[in-house]
């Protein structure tokens, strides 16, 4: 069966994280923003990727994952103009 681009987002763009700092929706729907962009795909409205999220066994509130790759420095970048 193939694997939705949910699912591809978090294989490429995050990684698992113990931390008491994992990403919140807000940083992990933005982070899934940039990674579309990369990829040329229309990104999904918020209420989308959250239950998209849900059905990946993501918990929103403590997603146990952090930023990785090229999606993240797109997302640092574009979160802080003023750092590039």
């Amino acid at each position: 069966m193939a694997i939705s681009h949910f699912e591809q987002f978090l294989l490429e763009a995050t990684v698992p994280d113990e931390t008491q700092r994992p990403l919140g929706p807000d940083c992990l729907y933005g982070l899934y923003t940039s990674w579309c962009l990369l990829h040329n795909i229309t990104p999904a409205e918020d209420i989308t990727f959250r239950s998209a999220m849900e059905r990946c066994g993501i918990n929103l509130n403590n997603s146990r994952r952090r930023m990785a790759g090229q999606a993240a420095a797109d997302y640092i970048l574009s979160s802080y103009p003023d750092t590039a």
